[in-house]
């Protein structure tokens, strides 16, 4: 395991303690079990450990920012259990989805729970700048939210621009990770431009992250993945890999994607392991190959990745700094 590998590994077991604390508190059980059931799913959490990797970066303590990155994790799952019920998922991370476990209503709760216990772990942060560090938080939750308004609104639409893509990209995904960024910066106590540079480094990122994630939809394992492979396409979401084959396909092919492409009516049956769902899938991917997207959304997700790194050539030259390049190169070769 490399030196950059350990101290990601130290900063996460931080988050990870502090996010154990808050499972003992004494909600209704159904609740207390699916946050404890959220929470134990794991994950990279690379967003919290971008919050302590951050302030390092600009010479203050990862310990100080231990509750913001926790904040921010928890901030996160209100957000996938949110998207989960809302994409009609059935696995997360290979798991039962919460409202697949329990019921829709208890899922909404959780959802609402994690978000509260944000709040309540990030007033924990003891700094000169509070006021700023519960502003940004504020504000990204609110741009999340946005952006995820406007992944649902996209569904419904056929005429979805790839610049209002990334418009929607960048509020769902990166806003959350350049939040993670500059969180960190503020409890580090950086100067407005080191503040900035970690702001573009997680904006950029989250972008690639996107990038990513719409690629390994169609190219991952479904193992590693943790969910049903396909399930943008069987959704009606407007990726990138969709919208840049709608440029390029004949009018034939396009024609044929709008109609693989789509979202089942509300009430349908849904089944996306079903044979019907996996021949979609893969008429969809063929499709994509053809006409190159892929290997289009691989250079994009490159370009992103590489404009982040630039970014922290703005921060003094520390073994934290070295760790967010590593952070970033790492995220290229995921498969989940």
């Amino acid at each position: 395991m490399s030196i950059h590998a350990r101290r990601h590994n130290a900063r996460r077991l931080l988050v990870e303690r502090r996010l154990r604390a808050l499972l003992h508190r004494s909600h209704p059980r159904d609740l207390r079990e699916g946050c404890r059931y959220v929470l134990a799913a794991g994950g990279k959490r690379v967003r919290s450990v971008l919050v302590l990797l951050a302030a390092e970066a600009v010479g203050g303590s990862a310990r100080a920012a231990a509750d913001a990155g926790a904040a921010v994790e928890l901030l996160h799952n209100f957000t996938l259990v949110h998207d989960d019920v809302m994409d009609h998922a059935d696995t997360r991370r290979g798991r039962p989805t919460v409202h697949r476990r329990w019921d829709l209503n208890t899922a909404l709760l959780v959802g609402d729970v994690l978000l509260g216990l944000g709040y309540d772990r990030l007033l924990r942060t003891r700094s000169p700048r509070i006021a700023s560090i519960l502003r940004v938080y504020t504000e990204g939750l609110l741009e999340v939210c946005e952006g995820q308004a406007l992944d649902l609104e996209f569904e419904r639409r056929d005429d979805v621009r790839p610049g209002e893509y990334f418009r929607m990209i960048e509020m769902k995904t990166a806003r959350l990770i350049a939040m993670s960024a500059e969180l960190g910066g503020l409890i580090g106590g950086g100067t407005a431009r080191e503040v900035a540079a970690l702001r573009t480094f997680g904006f950029r990122l989250g972008r690639a992250f996107q990038l990513q994630d719409d690629l390994l939809d169609v190219v991952a394992e479904e193992e590693a993945f943790g969910k049903v492979i396909g399930g943008d396409i069987l959704e009606g979401k407007k990726t990138y890999l969709f919208l840049r084959a709608l440029q390029e396909a004949s009018a034939r092919d396009r024609a044929a994607l709008r109609r693989l492409v789509r979202k089942a009516p509300a009430g349908a049956p849904r089944n996306p392991r079903s044979r019907a769902s996996r021949a979609r899938v893969a008429a969809v991917t063929a499709l994509y190959r053809r006409y190159g997207v892929m290997a289009a959304a691989e250079r994009a997700v490159q370009r992103d990745t590489a404009a982040a790194v630039r970014a922290l050539e703005r921060l003094p030259d520390t073994p934290a700094r070295a760790t967010l390049r590593w952070l970033a190169a790492s995220l290229l070769r995921r498969s989940s």
